[in-house]
């Protein structure tokens, strides 16, 4: 009789501890595909990012003696970016940080054309020329969104897997941690400003 009692209570663990395992198995599941589901969003403003690009090259391309280096390291970041394997990244950081670089990469050439457009007047006035920096200069604000909640989603996930006992779980089934997306070298410190020339 009391082996009865003790097999009773064995089961009930059981049912407990596997309960609570299912529980964080499918919790885990649940934020991955929030990571997954806002990855994809900064995907799509990355591409929208991309999808823009020519346009804007063409119409730059227009001004007689624009200077073509500028818009070569335009065009060659694109083409870095377009030939980036993006696979499973928000579970590989070497492969993030990859994706990373040549995402700042495209971002610091077109910042670079923005600022050789300001000598060339006649593009300034061109309404192409404005209504695709106005769009581009948009698209650079959802990057910036997109980013900024997925590092959110990142977090939410990386902090669930890290708790007692959802790490044993993640580590059993295999959820790796997310990656972030970090500021650009050099970010955190103030551009220096000189009025003297």
């Amino acid at each position: 009789m009391k082996w009865l009692g003790c097999l009773g209570a064995l089961v009930v663990l059981a049912l407990i501890v596997g309960g609570t395992a299912v529980g964080t198995y499918n919790s885990l599941v649940g934020l991955s595909q929030g990571v997954d589901a806002q990855w994809a969003q900064v995907e799509n403003q990355y591409q929208r990012r991309a999808d823009l690009i020519p346009n804007l090259v063409e119409t730059v391309k227009g001004a007689a003696d624009f200077e073509k280096s500028t818009l070569e390291q335009v065009v060659k970041a694109r083409a870095s970016v377009g030939q980036m394997n993006l696979g499973n990244l928000p579970n590989d950081p070497a492969a993030f940080a990859r994706f990373q670089a040549a995402q700042d990469s495209l971002s610091g050439a077109l910042s670079r054309l923005m600022v050789v457009v300001e000598r060339y007047p006649e593009l300034k006035a061109n309404q192409n020329f404005r209504d695709l920096q106005v769009a581009l200069e948009g698209t650079e604000n959802r990057i910036a969104v997109e980013r900024r909640r997925f590092n959110e989603a990142a977090r939410d996930f990386n902090t669930a897997r890290r708790t007692f006992p959802t790490v044993l779980i993640a580590n059993l089934f295999g959820f790796a941690e997310k990656a972030y997306f970090e500021a650009e070298s050099g970010a955190e410190k103030p551009p220096k400003v000189d009025f003297s020339s």
